[in-house]
């Protein structure tokens, strides 16, 4: 028995906060089932392309791996006709993910205090970029604003001018905190009876990349060389190779940071790892020093001195790394037209194992075994216009 087996979960998210939780639940064995509007499908083709190859239509649907493992209804929420099939699977639903501006899904007749009469054990999630609460809380924005709200963007990059992210980071984030409440709010509900509303934010999703920074200090924005971005600190460093790679070095704690300084000849360098005035002395010296040795060199050499050191690899030679292949992190997934490249899941179980991986197929594909589930007839609800 899968961990989530029995669960059903209606799945009304867009974006990858929402899409991320109910991913983890449908490999770990919950019957998802994607609620796609056909109108946000036409959004879709007009920011990502139409695309008249039937092979890459589905090859296209099946690449994203956080729609793995769920079932797709394509149906129009906002029309009458659709009400009942939703209410129908509601009621009898475990959870609820959302991830619409806060109030936009009560107006279509889906909020937290209806759902919750109809269906009193029902798990209601819902992501957003800054929370159901609060003087922001009907502000929209994507996960830079979200890093930015939360006071991370001023740091992510260690640059002193704030850069944008090359990756998702306020999204992962949610996803994951996302996942946390809805498994804490189940298990609330195996004590109680009751379901409840999961309200996560993106903006508080971030909050906690603050933690390490906060316990060093009390003001946040004083100079401090171990937090301040733009400074070079001891406590690792990125570093151009001759060959135009870049290692990374984290050697932080005082035993490996006089590895580190001995195995790159520079062992004087130990005694000055707290003496802040020698940072732009050293650093200036590391660079012309890392500039010697090509990447595998320079990670050959600090690995064998037992030092903290990693190449820094592009996203496909990580993709492609014996470690993470090994770890089960990346995978090939059939589809009708060829396989396609998805990850794994984040973490493993001892005993209880996730589902075998089956991609997205087109959308609405899953909606006449659903309706048919529900006892609906499909021809009067198309006639009636909720698959438009």
């Amino acid at each position: 028995m899968t961990a989530l087996e029995g669960l059903t979960i209606i799945d009304f998210s867009r974006f990858l906060p929402g899409a991320y939780a109910s991913w983890v639940a449908a490999d770990m064995g919950a019957d998802v089932i994607r609620i796609e509007h056909p109108r946000e499908l036409i959004k879709q083709d007009a920011i990502f392309g139409k695309d008249d190859d039937p092979v890459k239509t589905v090859r296209r649907r099946a690449r994203p791996t956080f729609t793995r493992n769920k079932r797709s209804l394509l149906i129009n929420p906002g029309h009458a006709a659709a009400k009942p099939v939703l209410v129908a699977l509601i009621a009898k639903a475990d959870v609820l993910i959302e991830d619409y501006r806060p109030g936009v899904l009560a107006s279509m007749g889906y909020g937290y205090a209806e759902m919750a009469k109809l269906n009193p054990r029902l798990i209601y999630l819902s992501t957003s970029f800054a929370g159901q609460t609060g003087p922001l809380a009907k502000a929209v924005g994507h996960d830079p604003l979200a890093l930015s709200l939360a006071g991370v963007l001023s740091r992510l990059n260690g640059q002193t001018a704030p850069t944008l992210p090359g990756l998702p980071v306020a999204d992962v984030l949610t996803g994951s905190h996302a996942t946390i409440a809805m498994l804490l709010a189940l298990a609330a509900r195996d004590r109680s009876g009751k379901g409840q509303h999961c309200d996560v934010a993106m903006s508080d999703a971030s909050l906690p990349l603050h933690l390490v920074h906060m316990m060093r200090q009390d003001n946040l924005d004083a100079t401090d060389g171990m937090t301040q971005p733009g400074q070079w600190h001891p406590k690792g460093g990125v570093w151009l190779c001759a060959d135009g790679g870049y290692v990374c070095t984290s050697d932080m704690e005082p035993a490996y940071w006089a590895r580190f300084c001995d195995a790159i000849g520079k062992p004087h360098f130990a005694a000055l790892q707290h003496d802040r005035a020698q940072y732009p002395m050293m650093e200036v010296e590391l660079k012309a020093l890392f500039l010697t040795k090509t990447r595998a060199e320079w990670h050959a050499l600090l690995s064998a001195a037992n030092t903290q050191v990693m190449p820094v690899y592009s996203a496909e030679d990580a993709l492609n790394h014996p470690h993470n292949q090994a770890r089960g992190m990346v995978l090939d997934v059939a589809t009708k037209a060829g396989s396609v490249r998805q990850l794994g899941l984040p973490f493993t179980l001892s005993y209880t194992k996730p589902v075998p991986p089956v991609a997205s197929g087109l959308a609405g594909a899953d909606t006449p075994d659903i309706l048919r589930e529900l006892g609906f007839d499909q021809d009067a609800l198309e006639k009636a216009g909720a698959f438009t």
